[in-house]
């Protein structure tokens, strides 16, 4: 399977992206025919270091969930770099760094470096200018034309659509192709902004967030090309896992909630634990 993403964008638009805050949530994804995945920053500071997102993780941390994703997924991966952390020199050092560790694509964001949630009040941006070089920066560290660098605007809450529009064409002259324009709140938004812009569009459809939770039809006849689901499984397993430990605390005992569990044999079969199985066995069995 290719790991472009305009390659898949071929032949499904648009494309659902969906994502995986370890290799295991990966396989699960795939299983279903997921055909793309997604490292969210928000993610990486939640469930690996316990951590709200803002602006706490570093590069390597992201890197490390990245190439233990990459280890047993061929899908692509679309990468959250935040503001690409730190200078033009960083953020070109980000951009290698995110390629030779097997990401497909990255965004980087136009906030402050002290960065919020997208969905968060009292965000701030930089100028158009300093995204530009941000930008640049990132472009001129790909050689591969098939590497989506996506320009994620945070300037709708605060510049409305107007403003979106410009800095998303200016983004798109210095290098961007593909753009992510955080905090949409209406389809008219969206088409308005698709019909401006000639790159893909990634709409990011996230639970208890500022942008309505539309469907895929709308999302296309709206003219987006990518439909982020950033931490849709990583909310339902925290659920879940709640109601687990609730349940040991309370009553000493998961009798109750026992059909609500993976199986052994589909843990087994997500893993395909039998064929590793087997290979032991091969090798090593006695003549």
């Amino acid at each position: 399977m290719s790991n472009s993403f305009f390659e898949v964008l071929k032949n499904e638009k648009p494309l659902s992206v969906a994502g995986a805050i370890n290799p295991y949530s990966a396989l699960l994804a795939k299983k279903t025919g997921i055909k793309a995945l997604y490292i969210s920053g928000a993610g990486v500071a939640n469930a690996s270091f316990g951590l709200p997102d803002l602006a706490l993780t570093s590069l390597d941390n992201v890197l490390e969930d990245l190439r233990r994703i990459r280890g047993i997924s061929n899908l692509p991966i679309l990468v959250d770099c935040d503001t690409g952390w730190g200078s033009a020199l960083n953020i070109s050092k980000t951009t290698k760094e995110m390629i030779t560790a097997g990401a497909s694509g990255i965004h980087i964001e136009d906030q402050v470096s002290e960065k919020r949630c997208g969905h968060r009040p009292n965000k701030e941006i930089v100028s158009t200018e300093e995204m530009c070089d941000r930008m640049k920066a990132a472009r001129d560290a790909i050689s591969d034309d098939e590497f989506m660098l996506m320009a994620r605007t945070d300037a709708f809450a605060n510049e409305g659509i107007n403003g979106t529009i410009e800095r998303a064409q200016r983004y798109v002259e210095a290098g961007a192709n593909a753009l992510f324009p955080e905090a949409i709140t209406s389809l008219e938004d969206y088409k308005t902004l698709s019909d401006t812009v000639s790159v893909p569009i990634l709409a990011n459809i996230t639970e208890f967030g500022m942008t309505p939770l539309f469907k895929k039809d709308e999302l296309k006849k709206a003219g987006i090309s990518i439909i982020l689901h950033p931490l849709s499984a990583f909310r339902a397993m925290s659920k879940a896992a709640l109601e687990v430990y609730s349940t040991i605390s309370d009553d000493g005992s998961v009798e109750k909630i026992l059909e609500k569990m993976q199986s052994r044999d589909e843990l087994y079969e997500i893993l395909d634990y039998h064929t590793y199985e087997k290979k032991i066995d091969d090798l090593f069995s006695k003549e």
